[in-house]
């Protein structure tokens, strides 16, 4: 069964928590990950490109000259994509490039990425993580205290305002709540530093 130590605000070891093996000791899917992460990304995009075509720049209908006899290639618009200040051919216009997976490939990538954390020993639990003020330096050291370098995810139960307004200024440091972790977050960050509160709700929600 897979282990994660548990530590305080203060950085210092409490114990050891076993994590759910429904949730944390399932074999990494790495072609339900790799969807999930494509799903993200192609969600976060705009779409918002746009181009004109040759039926929407300004151009004059006037023949740029005769089409013979001039020795130049034949024309017969200036809005030609082949013009300057013509139309694009194929011309990028605004769409939405989301898509949705379906509810079991989202779990099993989800799972799938708590596991390969838990694999790699970088899942780092905290019993009670709360912030008295707002306070960068004061956040930046508790990470540090508990091995944490790099980027990191901190998860919560619910938002707690303190820690995310401390953490937002860190290089690399993300903050989420346990109800909409997402499998590209989990991957891309170093270690995983969750509450112990979250952690139980996510065994609870995915078990």
């Amino acid at each position: 069964m897979p282990k994660a130590i548990v530590y305080n605000m203060a950085g210092e070891k409490t114990g050891e928590y076993e994590l759910s093996e429904a949730v944390f000791g399932v074999e990494p899917n790495t072609v339900a990950m790799h969807a999930a992460v494509k799903n993200y990304l192609a969600n976060q995009r705009q779409g918002t490109q746009s181009a004109l075509t040759k039926g929407e720049v300004s151009y004059t209908t006037r023949k740029p000259w005769r089409q013979k006899g001039t020795g130049r290639a034949r024309a017969g618009y200036t809005g030609s994509p082949v013009w300057r200040h013509g139309g694009v051919a194929f011309a990028p216009k605004p769409r939405d490039y989301s898509y949705t997976l379906n509810k079991k490939e989202r779990r099993l990538a989800l799972k799938s990425a708590l596991s390969a954390k838990a694999a790699e020993e970088a899942i780092i639990v905290i019993d009670g993580l709360v912030m008295d003020e707002i306070k960068t330096k004061t956040f930046r050291e508790f990470l540090e205290k508990v091995g944490v370098t790099g980027k990191a995810l901190v998860v919560t139960k619910n938002v707690e305002e303190n820690v995310v307004k401390s953490a937002r200024n860190l290089p690399g440091v993300k903050t989420t709540i346990a109800d909409i972790l997402c499998t590209y977050d989990i991957l891309n960050t170093r270690s995983l530093v969750v509450d112990k509160a979250a952690l139980e709700k996510i065994e609870e929600v995915y078990a």
